[in-house]
C-alpha cells in the first residue's frame, strides 16, 4: 500500500463556449470497472449529448490510464483531459465531459482548451485529498504519563483518532509504518522502558489540502 492523491467527492463544472455547453463530472473510483460503470451512467443520462468524452487513471495492482474523444477530432478531448489528471498527479479518478454542440466550430485548439478547462473545473469542485495508509495502534498509558504521551504524539505528527478513559488512558493512533520504530522509541523514553502497543491493522486515512484529517473522505473535518 502506498500514498496517493485523489478527489474527495463527485465534482461538477459547467461553462459555455461559443454556444456549446461543456459539463464536467469527476468522480473518485477504486477500480477500472467502477470507472467504466460511471462513464456508462453519464452516457445513459446524457444520451442526447453530442459527445461524452472521458479520461481516467486507476492505480490498483497496475496503473491504468485510458481516454476517449467520443467522436471529437483525435487528440482534442480525452487526451487533454488525461493530461490535466496527470499534471495534478491524481489517481483513482474518472472525469466525463459532456458537450452539447452550439453550432459554432471551435477548432482543434479551442477544443483542447475547452476540454482541459472543463476537466480542471470538475476536479477543483471535487476537491483533492491525500490517501495515506497508516498503522492503527492502541496505546494504553497510565494517567500521570498521558499528558507527556499526548504532547509527543502531536509534536511528532502522529494522528490521535480517539482517546478512551478507564482505569488508564488509551490512545488510538494512526502512524505511517516507517514511523512505528520512532513511536516505540519515544514511548520508551517517556515510560522508562515500558512499551505497550497493540497493532489493530492498517487503514487508509484521508488528508485534505490544508492538512486536516477527514473522518470520512466525503466529510470535512468537524470542529
Amino acid at each position: 500500500m502506498k500514498s496517493y492523491k485523489t478527489i474527495k467527492k463527485e465534482g461538477y463544472y459547467l461553462f459555455e463556449e461559443k454556444r456549446s455547453r461543456f459539463i464536467a463530472r469527476a468522480n473518485p473510483i477504486n477500480t477500472e470497472q467502477e470507472a467504466l460503470d460511471y462513464i456508462q451512467q453519464i452516457k445513459t443520462a446524457c444520451w442526447d449529448a453530442t459527445h461524452n468524452c472521458y479520461a481516467y487513471s486507476v492505480d490498483s495492482d497496475a496503473l491504468y490510464q485510458r481516454y476517449s474523444d467520443d467522436g471529437e477530432p483525435q487528440g482534442t478531448a480525452g487526451l487533454p483531459m488525461l493530461d490535466v489528471i496527470r499534471k495534478k498527479n491524481l489517481q483513482n479518478v474518472v472525469v466525463v465531459v459532456t458537450r452539447y454542440f452550439g453550432g459554432i466550430m471551435l477548432g482543434a485548439g479551442g477544443l483542447v482548451r475547452a476540454y482541459s478547462k472543463a476537466c480542471a473545473g470538475g476536479l477543483e469542485d471535487a476537491g483533492e485529498v491525500l490517501v495515506k495508509p497508516c498503522l492503527k495502534l492502541n496505546i494504553p498509558i497510565e494517567y500521570h504519563l498521558s499528558g507527556k504521551i499526548q504532547n509527543m504524539l502531536l509534536s511528532e505528527g502522529f494522528i490521535i483518532a480517539n482517546t478512551e478513559y478507564t482505569h488508564e488512558v488509551k490512545y488510538t493512533v494512526y502512524s505511517p509504518s516507517e514511523k512505528k520504530e520512532l513511536l516505540e522509541q519515544k514511548i520508551q523514553e517517556i515510560t522508562g522502558g515500558v512499551l505497550r502497543i497493540e497493532e489493530v491493522g492498517t487503514e487508509n486515512i484521508y488528508i485534505d489540502n490544508k492538512g486536516n484529517v477527514l473522518e470520512d473522505k466525503n466529510m470535512e473535518k468537524k470542529e
